[in-house]
């Protein structure tokens, strides 16, 4: 069982791709090359971690209807253009999990993170964001996800 933390994040800006349908879909590579030749062309420094910020429920959502936001962050100014926006994500408290497993267990870690945040009298206060430490892997067959999982929280 993973720990979860409180943590304070500082404001950030991000570029990001909107995308519209599965979040098991979702087409990672094609994303993130536009995202950092973005950041290239306009001359900003992006981060090292890629994000996605998920801002359906996939239980209570149809698949093809899921929106999320597929994100690096950068340091500098720049505006969006050719399918990528950008916006700053403000400061947050956020409860966080880290998840480096199958991704078969991944809803468990959600449903830990859930019940952390509801013992500990917050609530949910925006859409969770997941930053990726690492690539997914194939280990025997099963696909093993590296994820910071972060639901936004406040008291209440």
């Amino acid at each position: 069982m993973a720990k979860v933390r409180l943590e304070e994040r500082k404001e950030i800006k991000i570029a990001y791709i909107d995308h519209t349908g599965p979040y098991d879909t979702i087409p990672w590579p094609e994303y993130l090359e536009r995202l950092y030749r973005w950041a290239k062309d306009r001359k900003v420094m992006p981060g090292f971690h890629p994000m996605g910020i998920y801002l359906d429920d996939p239980y209570t959502t149809t698949k093809e209807e899921l929106r999320s936001q597929i994100a690096i962050s950068f340091k500098g100014e720049a505006r969006g253009g050719e399918g990528i926006r950008t916006k700053t994500l403000p400061a947050m408290t956020v409860a966080a999990l880290s998840h480096n497993g199958p991704s078969s267990i991944f809803k468990q870690s959600y449903d830990e993170l859930e019940a952390w945040v509801a013992a500990n009298g917050y609530r949910c206060s925006r859409p969770p964001i997941e930053v990726y430490s690492r690539k997914p892997e194939v280990v025997d067959g099963r696909t093993i996800l590296h994820a910071k999982i972060m639901v936004p929280v406040r008291k209440g």
